[in-house]
């Protein structure tokens, strides 16, 4: 397993407009190799491979008078930039032919230096190292200070440096986990959970415990719409519209990393104290786009299942997915009996079958652990209640299962 380990970089003045340098010419590079490819496709003629790339693109063209300036940079950084290009046009036809999983993709589109996030990758070959005193040193730019916030846990096979739209600086490692020592460090447990995700808490679990919801975006609404607003009362290209994007890239940046400290520091603790979990599969995609767009993304749920997920690939622990579709909140945990839909602001309900009183949420959380067939019965087998017929005036009981809950 390949993880990233990301670093915050101060480098100085100088080193700043060699990165700038860097930046630039990676961006040429990825822009005339997709020109390349789009005028050959006029043409009617098949797409020039990467070796013919490379040698008009970077060998030829620093030869010329318009492209001199390629050879100022890192030769690697160029040539990485033409994998990119590669990559971005392998990735596009998989998605046409349906073998690429996820949203369909676009064809590569030329990139613009007025562009708020930039980078540039450099791999083993291009000899950069850690020095003693703990700076990376980078090719044609220098030994760059970093802020080490851990010990990287092996010898990195590239790194990435990164500038934000903030205008921050960050070198991101490439990184070989050594799984089975990784899952060795991580003591086995007999616990299991469920989670169920919302929006009133950010997550109930099986036990009982509820996280509340931090809503890093609310809370920093009035804040985010003043810079708003001072942004756009600038005069378009002005340097005082420059720094008053800046100032909202800031407070935008703030806001993502909380959040994601949020995700981590629970992913990490629900990892550590249980071998199993279960999460619902929710359609996230599909909710950004009701009333509850702003909380759901707020919220941040896919990006919190996926470092739970790998997480769990990682220390050895079990992520079970249960479908969308699952009716978690029309299920009574205790006696397994449907009780049909509930609108949103139904909080609590008593089961009409066994009497049973319960939080909607909690409940859910249950039937979530059931579903996932982690519930375990007094002598330990599975438990799971049987499926009752549904009657003929439900909603959804000609053989179609009905959509879940949004939270």
């Amino acid at each position: 397993m390949q993880l990233r380990y990301g670093f915050r970089l101060y480098p100085d003045a100088g080193q700043r407009t060699a990165l700038a340098k860097a930046f630039g010419c990676a961006r040429v590079v990825f822009n005339d190799a997709v020109r390349a490819r789009e005028d050959a496709r006029g043409a009617g003629l098949a797409f020039p491979a990467a070796g013919e790339l490379s040698r008009k693109l970077i060998t030829e063209a620093k030869r010329t008078k318009e492209r001199c300036w390629l050879g100022e940079v890192s030769s690697v950084v160029l040539q990485q930039s033409l994998r990119d290009a590669e990559a971005a046009y392998r990735n596009f036809f998989a998605s046409l032919k349906g073998t690429r999983k996820g949203p369909r993709l676009g064809a590569p589109r030329f990139k613009s230096r007025k562009d708020t996030r930039q980078s540039i990758r450099f791999t083993a070959n291009a000899r950069w190292k850690i020095t003693e005193a703990g700076r990376l040193n980078l090719p044609k730019i220098g030994a760059v200070k970093v802020k080490w916030s851990r010990i990287l846990p092996a010898t990195p096979t590239s790194v990435t440096v990164v500038k934000d739209s903030a205008g921050r600086y960050f070198a991101s490692f490439v990184v070989d986990a050594d799984t089975a020592a990784d899952a060795a460090r991580m003591p086995d447990t007999d616990r299991a959970i469920g989670i169920d995700l919302g929006l009133t808490h950010f997550a109930v679990f099986s036990d009982g415990t509820k996280i509340g919801s931090p809503r890093f975006l609310r809370r920093a609404e009035k804040k985010l719409k003043k810079a708003q607003r001072e942004l756009s009362r600038k005069q378009k290209g002005s340097k005082n519209r420059a720094k008053a994007r800046l100032k909202v890239a800031r407070a935008h940046s703030k806001v993502t990393d909380a959040r994601r400290e949020f995700h981590h520091q629970l992913s990490t603790r629900l990892i550590r104290e249980n071998q199993a979990i279960a999460v619902e599969d929710l359609a996230v995609a599909g909710l950004g786009r009701t009333r509850l767009a702003k909380s759901v993304h707020d919220a941040g749920w896919a990006r919190f299942i996926g470092m739970l997920e790998y997480k769990a690939a990682r220390y050895g622990r079990t992520l079970v997915r249960i479908g969308r579709f699952e009716p978690t909140s029309q299920i009574c945990s205790t006696c397994g009996v449907k009780d049909g839909p509930k609108p949103l602001n139904v909080r609590e309900w008593t089961c009409t079958a066994c009497g049973t009183h319960h939080d909607r949420d909690h409940n859910a959380a249950l039937n979530i652990k059931t579903a996932a067939g982690l519930a375990v019965s007094a002598c330990g087998a599975p438990v799971r209640p049987e499926p009752v017929l549904a009657q003929c005036e439900e909603t959804g009981s000609r053989g179609i299962p009905t959509g879940n809950r949004a939270a």
